[in-house]
């Protein structure tokens, strides 16, 4: 401890080489004068000797919350406090002295730590900071520590004892762990993304830096990834020379602000060769250092290639068209006088005596919202910074429509000065390009949006699939954790709001399972008015305070093809989203249902039907309503007008996703500050109406807990954590569980043990290697009488099937509990014999 110019050591005794002591320190020169008490503790080398006037430390010595020994040069542990005692998993220092043998050599899980720990120590005296793999000493867990220790000698150098501290660091090793595996997940995705994914800060000085970029940077621009990371200025050297200022001038858009940048320029990869790119990127955050963005650069050089094609293609068009003479005109720009021929009067439905034979004639007639870019294109030519005049707007003819023209034109005289006193050009009808321009972008943007629900639907599909697994360690060791603590115990209500967390969760999957379309779906003829009233049922415990719920149902039963969960998903997603509108406020929910006849006209009108017979469920509100833009987007995935963290944008996604699975459509009526209604036609089933099928009756327990004692179960995923899990819930019910990481392992360990009895095999459907089902078709060679069952997060009628064909006897999911899977289990058990 360092003494301050004004503070002078009164006293102090030096008690042990670990101290604690308290000293009482005069400050000179302070201000206020007098003497203060200080207390201090740590190891020998950052503190002096001293101790409390009666020499005892062992209080400070225990209440330290790391663990702090004393152990004899000859590996013997002399002292520990509690911290250390209760790591090694031991009752009390006595019993973790007298287990101890050598620590060194019962420490290490990998001996030649201790070897590079002695090293150090008799080199520099001390050793700080150490961090290795450890055994807990009674328990012989792995855990992660981090030690200090150091040497203390008598005054001929010989070493009396070694002191020291021990960390606990086991928890920062796996989150470090954690942290390493998802970034390399995520490095491995940007890998498999087409172009260049990257990471970049925007200095406020205009430097850039790149924090990361993907692997498509050797493809797309020719370089390595860490040639760009350690020399952010390559890409301007990569830039066509005509690209310089477009890059200053991005550079200052994002410096002003900008926060999403979207555009198009050309690089010269180091071997030669001009690339097109587009480059898309968003602002993530600002701090200190610059602003922060990802992105993406893309290859666009080949549809560059094609729009190149197209635009000359088009040129030789438009001169076949002007020597065509579809209309000339002939402007005297000294008089104001032009002169229009016979075919361009044609073209509007004119006659000569419509005309004073007058410039400003024809522009009287040009579209109020056009007229101000068609001057602006006249003085630019006028100027000579175009060469020629070239417009597209709209004239109103004769009868009264409007039709697009492109005219085009040039100045064929000029005056002394050069200001044009001459103008002629042509005017060319291209209405019907027009309308097909504007067909082409509905086209375009129906495929853009195809294309993203399509990638979006893989996507969550994939992180469903992963999700499911996570979800399914939870809730198993939730249920352990429950019965571990017992009923009474005050983490009873932590982990209850830990289960519902996680039910929400698995609801939320279930969510995304069905907007990729990856949920298994029943199709089956039902009444929907019965699965209407069962979900208004529920729907009414869940609403908020003040918000009424008000039911107008046809008593006809309205027999659909449906799968009764989604339809009833449906009804409490339209709900749900209407009660949010409320924001906390009072408000009136109306649930309408009941027969419609469409006929064709109104088919139409609707779109995505035809004319029939239909069941209609409505959903209204008096909530505040949506605008136009939020009416456009409210079935996109993901967006939602919510704040961050209180809203997925998944609900009205989902319900038009298994709208369109059952055929049907779904319309929306809304304006701002009159409410909201959406309508959800189902095409009405055909038949005699027959009664709806029961419900399946609740699974029950098949055996008592006792007759499972002794029983043997093979599980196999290749996920770790839900192996051990399924271990620890069956084994509590005295079965043996022989867990496999892999189906190649299983089948390899029933190869080799073939007397070994096994009463039942459980497998994961997806994992590396073979598959679930690849392993229910080898054991059903390898032993027929050995029931298979398959687990998986993606059920579906495919699975099923399969599932049948290999002599698997049941397909469970994962996105029931574990409660579930341990009784399904265990009904699998009491149906084997033993």
């Amino acid at each position: 401890m360092s003494v301050w110019p004004w503070m002078r050591v009164s006293r102090f005794q030096a008690v042990s080489p670990w101290r604690t002591a308290r000293r009482r320190v005069t400050c000179k020169g302070r201000p206020w004068g007098g003497s203060i008490w200080m207390k201090c503790t740590g190891p020998c080398e950052t503190m002096p000797r001293m101790a409390t006037p009666d020499g005892d430390f062992s209080s400070l010595f225990n209440f330290l919350p790391i663990g702090a020994y004393r152990s004899a040069p000859d590996g013997r542990m002399i002292r520990a406090n509690e911290a250390l005692v209760r790591f090694n998993g031991h009752d009390s220092e006595t019993a973790l002295i007298a287990g101890v043998g050598d620590i060194a050599s019962e420490w290490y899980v990998d001996p030649r730590r201790r070897d590079e720990f002695r090293h150090l120590l008799e080199r520099d005296g001390f050793v700080r900071g150490f961090v290795s793999e450890v055994y807990r000493h009674k328990t012989r867990e792995r855990a992660w520590v981090s030690e200090n220790a150091h040497a203390v000698r008598d005054g001929a150098g010989q070493v009396l004892h070694y002191e020291g501290t021990v960390e606990d660091i086991t928890e920062r090793v796996q989150q470090q762990r954690f942290l390493r595996e998802q970034q390399e997940r995520m490095q491995a995705l940007a890998d498999q993304i087409p172009g260049v994914v990257f990471s970049i800060v925007v200095r406020h000085d205009g430097t850039r830096r790149y924090r990361y970029v993907s692997s498509g940077a050797r493809e797309l621009l020719g370089v390595e990834p860490e040639a760009l990371v350690d020399d952010p200025t390559l890409i301007s050297r990569l830039l066509h020379p005509d690209e310089g200022l477009r890059l200053a001038a991005e550079t200052q858009a994002l410096l002003d602000g900008k926060a999403v940048l979207s555009g198009e320029f050309r690089v010269v990869t180091p071997d030669g060769v001009l690339k097109w790119v587009h480059n898309r990127s968003c602002e993530v955050y600002r701090d200190e250092e610059g602003v922060h963005r990802v992105g993406v650069l893309l290859d666009i050089t080949e549809p560059k290639r094609m729009e190149e094609a197209l635009h000359r293609s088009e040129a030789l068009w438009k001169m076949a068209l002007e020597s065509a003479g579809d209309g000339v005109w002939d402007w005297n720009l000294v008089t104001g006088e032009e002169y229009l021929s016979d075919s361009l009067l044609s073209m509007y439905g004119y006659s000569r005596e419509d005309f004073r034979g007058f410039a400003a004639d024809l522009d009287e007639r040009t579209h109020p919202d056009d007229l101000a870019a068609m001057l602006v294109a006249r003085q630019a030519h006028f100027e000579g910074r175009i060469a020629a005049y070239r417009n597209e707007h709209r004239v109103r003819t004769r009868d009264g429509r409007w039709i697009w023209v492109l005219t085009r034109g040039a100045a064929v005289e000029r005056d002394a000065q050069g200001r044009p006193t001459r103008l002629v050009g042509t005017h060319t009808d291209i209405t019907e390009i027009k309308q097909a321009e504007e067909q082409q972008r509905q086209f375009e943007a129906q495929l853009r949006e195809r294309q993203k629900m399509e990638a979006i639907g893989t996507l969550a599909g994939g992180v469903a699939h992963d999700f499911n697994n996570l979800l399914a360690a939870i809730l198993g060791n939730l249920v352990l954790a429950r019965e571990d603590v017992g009923p009474e115990h005050p983490a009873q209500e932590s982990l209850a709001e830990i289960n519902r967390a996680a039910i929400r969760a698995r609801q939320l999957v279930q969510q995304i399972l069905t907007f990729s379309r990856r949920q298994a779906q029943t199709m089956e003829r039902q009444a929907l008015l019965p699965l209407v009233d069962e979900a208004l049922r529920l729907m009414r415990t869940l609403l908020p305070a003040g918000v009424r719920l008000d039911t107008r149902l046809s008593p006809a039963p309205l027999y659909v093809m449906a799968d009764g969960t989604q339809v009833q998903q449906v009804l409490m997603n339209l709900c749900s989203n209407a009660w949010q509108a409320f924001s906390g406020r009072a408000g009136e929910i109306t649930v309408a249902l009941g027969p419609e006849s469409v006929d064709a006209a109104r088919a139409l009108r609707l779109g995505g039907m035809g004319p029939g017979d239909y069941a209609c469920l409505s959903v209204a509100d008096n909530g505040p309503g949506m605008d136009a833009d939020t009416r456009r987007r409210v079935f996109e995935p993901f967006f939602t007008t919510k704040p961050p963290g209180e809203g997925t944008g998944l609900g009205l996604a989902v319900v038009h996703g298994i709208v369109k699975a059952h055929k049907g459509t779904i319309t929306l009526d809304s304006t701002p500050g009159q409410g909201t209604r959406f309508d959800v036609y189902l095409p009405l089933a055909a038949g005699d109406g027959a009664p709806v099928a029961p419900l399946p009756a609740a699974r029950t327990d098949p055996a008592p807990l006792h007759a499972l004692s002794g029983r043997h179960v093979l599980y196999v995923d290749d996920y770790e954590a839900l192996v051990g899990l399924v271990q620890r819930l069956l084994g509590r019910h005295g079965v043996r569980v022989t867990p496999f990481a892999s189906g190649e392992t299983a089948l390899d360990w029933l190869k080799a043990h073939p007397d070994e009895p096994a009463d039942l095999l459980v497998t994961d459907q997806n994992m590396p290697g073979l598959s679930g089902l690849d392993v229910a078709r080898a054991v059903r060679l390898l032993r027929p009488a050995l029931r298979v069952a398959i687990v998986s997060g993606q059920v579906n009628e495919w699975l099923v099937s399969e599932a049948a064909a290999a002599g698997v006897h049941e397909v469970l999911s994962k996105q029931d509990s574990m409660d579930a899977l341990a009784l399904a289990i265990r009904e699998l058990l009491a149906a084997a014999p033993a």
